[in-house]
Formats: C-alpha cells, structure tokens, sequence
C-alpha cells in the first residue's frame, strides 16, 4: 500500500465519498483521515473549506469539485498546489452548450409552449458564424463539436495559441467579433475582469438576429441589460444554463420571455460528473505519488 495519504473529507454521501476512496486508491494513494493527509479531495461547501485544510498540518495538495474556482480563492492555502476540475466535465457543458444552440437558433422554446399550430421561423447553424468566449476545456471541446456545422469559429481569449479550425482574438476586439455573429457562446471563467463581460455595449454590437449562449457563470453577463435586450429585439434570444441572480427567482422575466431558454445550472448533473471527477481524481493522485505534474492546476493570480 502507499505511504501517500490522501483524504476524502467534505460533505457526502458515504457512496460517493467511496467512489472517490477507490479513485484514490486506483491512483495509488491510501486514503486517509485529515488530519494526516499530504493530498485532500474536497467535496464540500467553499465555505468549509479554510477549516479543513487547518485540520491537515502535512497538505500539499489539495483537488477542488468544480471546474469554477471563484468561490474557493478566499481559503487558497500558501504553498500548497491546489487543482480544479477544469476540464473534466469539458464534454457535458460542451453537448449542452451545442443543444442550447440548436434550440435557441430554432426557437423551439417558443413553439414548445404554444397550444395551437403557428407560423415556421427559425434558422440553421450550418455554416454559421460563431463567437466562444473563453478557450479552456468547455470551448475546445464546443470547437470540436462544431466541426460538422462547418461553422466559422472566432475564439476570445485572454493570450495564448489559437484552437485549430479557429480564429483567435484578444479580449479588447470582443465587440467586433461579436458584431458578426449568429451565436455567442460564454465558456470562460468568472475573474474580477470577466464580471459583466457582456453588457449594455456587447448586446448593442451583436445583430438583432445573434444569439447569446453562456454556459460559464451568470456573472458574466448584466442580467437587466439582457433583459431589455431580449424585450426589444437588440438580439433574437438567449439560452442560459447559468444566471446572475442564481437561483434564479420564480417570477423572474427571464423565466417567461418567449425568446429565453433557462437551463438550472444542468450542463453537467452530478450523475454526469461524479465519473469525469473520480477520473481526475486518480490521475493526479497517480502524479501526486509519482511526483509529477497536476492535471488542472489553479493560479491564484489569474483566478482559474
């Protein structure tokens, strides 16, 4: 058995802090209380997350569940290495991402509540424009789904090589590229400088007949811009798995908009996630023992 003790600590079914045990042990480590770990898989709340790594004098890493790690900055612990599951769940959002698309190009939320037979509309993703904004896992892998639409893809990032099959912008031409798009699709992650990325000016740049997809963080976009946006044509419709207020309330305009597809927060279900995580768990388990690179390492400067 290996001398590397890895916890499994957090709030969780006694199943499913086994299915992570056994990813811990595939990867060759022993699972272990707390209190002697070297490696912590954190299941729970990021509010809980300071005090368990408080309890664990001998960490040196520590994995998160989300591929979102906005939450868990506060508690980011000094000279520890700390990997998010960005990336893991990269297919899920990515297939969710593709449907929302579909749907909201087709408005099929429309017609999905008439009572009575109405009028054809809707249009074509085939060889259309589309913009993705962000270009970890979520967008790469959207790229490749895409690649049978023969769509022309622009990527937004912040740095970095192109996506083959794309073209690549910095973040200071996202209102060019979007203003000759059919589709905008949100797969970035939630910094100090992505918060309301999309607003008043961004939708006012797209084209009435664009569409807006976000499958990243409810952030990322000014809800109230949106919503006037989408009430007076400034764009045809937006599909949304993600929302800022998130829950969001009964009531809210967005839930009723003939022209707005909300999703809660689904692009990737536990039944979805749990498998790609325990996955990610044992491979950098496996580094760890090993001494290797971690899959998925955070920067706490950049936010991801």
């Amino acid at each position: 058995m290996s001398d590397v003790a890895v916890a499994v600590a957090g709030t969780a079914s006694s199943e499913r802090r086994r299915r992570f045990e056994d990813a811990v042990r595939a990867g060759g480590g022993r699972p272990s209380d707390p209190t002697g770990a070297e490696g912590l898989i954190w299941l729970g709340r990021a509010a809980d997350l300071a005090d368990a790594v408080a309890s664990s004098p001998r960490l040196r890493w520590v994995q998160l569940p989300a591929a979102g790690v906005e939450a868990y900055l506060p508690a980011f612990p000094s000279g520890v290495e700390v990997t998010s599951a960005k990336g893991a769940f990269a297919v899920p959002v990515a297939e969710h991402a593709l449907g929302l698309m579909l749907a909201s190009l087709r408005e099929i939320v429309r017609f999905g509540r008439r009572t009575t037979w109405t009028s054809p509309a809707g249009t074509n993703l085939v060889g259309r424009r589309v913009v993705v904004v962000g270009a970890g896992g979520v967008a790469r892998a959207l790229v490749g789904l895409l690649e049978p639409f023969r769509c022309e893809v622009t990527v937004v990032r912040n740095g970095g090589a192109a996506i083959a099959g794309t073209t690549t912008v910095g973040p200071e031409a996202l209102r060019a590229a979007c203003a000759d798009a059919a589709v905008v699709v949100l797969a970035l992650a939630l910094t100090p400088a992505t918060v309301g990325i999309v607003d008043a000016g961004v939708l006012g740049a797209m084209r009435p007949d664009a569409h807006l997809v976000n499958v990243a963080r409810g952030r990322h976009v000014v809800t109230e811009d949106l919503v006037r946006a989408l009430r007076d044509g400034a764009i045809a419709g937006a599909a949304l798995d993600v929302t800022d207020p998130e829950p969001l309330p009964d009531g809210h305009p967005l839930w009723t908009m003939p022209n707005c597809i909300v999703t809660p927060h689904t692009a990737d279900t536990p039944e979805m996630a749990d498998p790609l995580l325990a996955e990610r768990v044992r491979l950098n388990t496996a580094r760890f023992v090993r001494g290797e690179a971690l899959e998925g390492l955070v920067d706490p400067a950049k936010g991801y």
